[in-house]
């Protein structure tokens, strides 16, 4: 099935276009992650249009990087490319977003830790400038609309809370209402 979603990525222009410049930013362990691939597929699977221009999360992890010059690079990456809704977070700082979690090894490690297995997805163009991607909990999940917390979450009760409270505020369910949202007992 990854070879599924690699096609479906590459047939995009549009997504296409963004792991493109993506790729020019020259960031360590840079990966386009979450909801721009999550929704993506929602909507190509459920038949709706698709519209790539929010939630572009865009992940890196580099320690020599500052928390401030991340900022100033992702002001920069909005004037440059004002088409798209640009998030740029270096994973060195995003473990003290969760409660009681440790420092992120890689970005790779910090996507399987984000809080549904379903937006726990990455693509970045490899060194042959073909769409790599990086699915720890596998497809199913974004297959069959299906959202439920990672081993991550789960372990955690305060995380447990950042979680239900994420999924019911976001409202996904309005846009796609065949999403079937686990929430803990």
């Amino acid at each position: 099935m990854n070879t599924d979603i690699e096609k479906l990525i590459s047939s995009n222009k549009d997504l296409m276009r963004i792991l493109t410049i993506i790729d020019s930013l020259d960031l360590a362990d840079c990966w386009l992650c979450a909801g721009a691939i999550r929704n993506f597929l929602w909507d190509l699977f459920s038949n709706q249009e698709v519209k790539l221009i929010t939630d572009i999360d865009v992940v890196f992890y580099d320690p020599l990087i500052s928390y401030e010059e991340t900022c100033l690079m992702e002001q920069k990456l909005i004037e440059t490319y004002p088409d798209y809704d640009w998030e740029l977070k270096n994973q060195v700082y995003m473990h003290y977003h969760n409660p009681n979690a440790k420092e992120y090894l890689g970005s790779r490690d910090a996507i399987s830790k984000f809080p549904e297995q379903c937006t726990a997805i990455g693509a970045r163009l490899n060194a042959s400038k073909k769409v790599e991607l990086f699915i720890p909990y596998g497809t199913h999940d974004l297959t069959h609309f299906i959202v439920q917390p990672t081993p991550f979450f789960l372990e955690d009760t305060e995380r447990m809370k950042l979680y239900v409270e994420r999924v019911t505020t976001k409202g996904w369910h309005k846009k796609w209402p065949c999403l079937e949202i686990i929430l803990p007992d």
